[in-house]
């Protein structure tokens, strides 16, 4: 097998079963090869992982991002962590392009769990050194894990995407909600245009149903980037499409890092009036969304070149400020 090696050790890649597609693309942007691993499920649901190679002594990658079944996903990657421990592994780093159970990063009422918390300990009692992930949905959960995090930004690979298939003149960058503004606002920087925001109600009464009533920013006559975290269910993004449809917009254009698109996601987005979903490869696109109006950017390069980074001990800030 092909390695990347340095003076004290060797950087060995491994995968998880939930995303091969993604896991190959890495291993070919860093010259190397995931290494085999034997991951069977027992009859009652059990996870067992053994791989067929020594780690000892190597710099460990465990590339798993958290597909649906999610729960079997997070589950398996612990265990890989657990063996490359067990196994003397000199470090271990989680890459999880999607970390699940972020959106649970903090008690909104009484009796909830702070779930993303809860994932970072889990984490680091399998063995994990350090964590590499994209875009989460709050940048605080960094702060739950006792170790070094690397969290990379998606936006050069989502914004080189728009200023190649859309005129920078007429951009307008919009936030769903008041949430996103300051990630919003960096993407009005990196494109050169005007920021606008969707003011957002969530009905309490009926799940996963959102009203959008105010658009704040001059939008008529305009091309949308509506930009997020995240598309799950598509109720978000598709009120604040029709808003700014509403309100006059030309063109409204989806940008986001993680297409989750679970539930009624595929029947939204087919039946809604955005010209272009832009999402990257962190996750599986479903094939029911078909590729019409759906462009899928690889973020491989990026994590592989962070990889890299961490492996030779260099600066991530540096590699992420030259993207």
């Amino acid at each position: 097998m092909t390695v990347q090696r340095t003076g004290r050790s060797e950087l060995l890649l491994f995968a998880g079963r939930s995303h091969p597609a993604l896991a190959h693309e890495v291993a070919a942007q860093l010259g190397t090869s995931l290494v085999e691993t034997r991951a069977i499920d027992f009859a009652n649901g059990e996870i067992y992982v053994r791989y067929q190679q020594s780690v000892r002594g190597a710099d460990c990658f465990v590339l798993q991002s958290h597909t649906a079944p999610i729960n079997n996903a997070i589950m398996e990657q612990l265990i890989m962590v657990d063996a490359l421990k067990r196994a003397s592994a000199r470090s271990i780093t989680v890459v999880a392009p999607f970390y699940g159970y972020a959106r649970q990063d903090r008690k909104h009422s009484g009796r909830e769990p702070i779930s993303a918390r809860l994932m970072a300990d889990l984490f680091k009692a399998a063995g994990a050194d350090r964590i590499l992930t994209l875009d989460l949905h709050a940048d605080q959960i960094q702060g739950f894990f006792d170790g070094p995090v690397d969290h990379l930004s998606a936006m050069p690979v989502l914004a080189d995407h728009i200023s190649e298939q859309y005129a920078r003149e007429k951009l307008t960058v919009v936030s769903p909600d008041a949430g996103r503004v300051r990630v919003a606002d960096a993407w009005g920087e990196r494109l050169g245009a005007p920021l606008a925001i969707v003011h957002k109600r969530r009905d309490k009464d009926v799940a996963h149903r959102v009203s959008a009533h105010e658009v704040v920013g001059e939008v008529r006559g305009r091309v949308c980037v509506l930009v997020d975290d995240m598309v799950d269910t598509g109720g978000t993004i598709c009120a604040a499409a029709d808003a700014l449809f509403d309100q006059g917009a030309e063109e409204v254009i989806v940008a986001a890092t993680h297409g989750v698109l679970s539930g009624p996601a595929a029947e939204r987005l087919t039946a809604s009036k955005v010209t272009e979903f832009v999402f990257t490869d962190t996750l599986p696109v479903p094939a029911a969304l078909g590729q019409e109006r759906v462009t899928v950017r690889s973020v491989a390069p990026l994590i592989a070149g962070a990889i890299r980074a961490i492996h030779r001990q260099d600066s991530v800030t540096y590699f992420l400020a030259d993207q």
